[in-house]
């Protein structure tokens, strides 16, 4: 099994760099619970350019605007077509924020205004490593009195052939995870499970 990596992608609208210390936090949870052979220092890696389709997981996440250049809707259109993995991730956690309404609007623009869809709470993602019966589990952020102060029951993905090519998040697990990986043993459920379960997918 070729070494994993975790891809952030950088476009050039609104902030893509945050919850900077989620990466190392999930890349230590595929060494804690998998075989998974993993490079453990993430790349960050310009939508526009061809370095992303050497990834085999991309991330991509935000507060503010998404609004992609040509070359960068070109690029995420045809990676995830060719088999590719991108995993959203709303900072907001909000469905009615800027963040939210502008990725929404622009996977409209790039696959068709009925391509991202709402996936049943019993999909393999949610099944695929560890279970988690009742579909994503929640986060801490979701009721905070910040976004839309709702818990999101679901996820939404685009599926190409049958399977998950960009999974999308009101959730904000970005923030969820954002924390010394040392400091899990202070949980009495480790929260980035979930995160396993997305990469394992991913893979497989």
């Amino acid at each position: 099994m070729s070494t994993f990596f975790f891809t952030r992608l950088k476009y050039n609208s609104g902030n893509w760099d945050t919850d900077q210390r989620m990466p190392s936090n999930l890349l230590n949870s595929l060494v804690e619970y998998t075989t998974i052979p993993v490079d453990e220092k993430e790349k960050i890696v310009e939508l526009s350019s061809a370095e992303i389709f050497k990834s085999p997981f991309c991330y991509l996440s935000g507060h503010k605007l998404v609004e992609f250049s040509q070359q960068e809707r070109r690029n995420f259109k045809t990676y995830v077509e060719q088999g590719g993995f991108v995993f959203v991730d709303d900072c907001n956690h909000d469905i009615d924020g800027l963040f939210a309404k502008s990725f929404e609007e622009e996977m409209s623009r790039t696959f068709g205004s009925d391509a991202l869809q709402k996936i049943p709470n019993d999909h393999w993602i949610y099944r695929c490593f560890f279970t988690f019966e009742d579909g994503p589990p929640a986060t801490s952020f979701e009721l905070n009195g910040w976004g839309d102060d709702l818990v999101h029951d679901y996820l939404k993905a685009i599926q190409i052939n049958g399977r998950i090519g960009v999974l999308y998040s009101n959730k904000d697990y970005g923030c969820e995870w954002d924390y010394d990986f040392r400091n899990k043993r202070f949980l009495k459920i480790d929260n980035t499970r979930f995160g396993v379960n997305i990469v394992v997918y991913a893979l497989t």
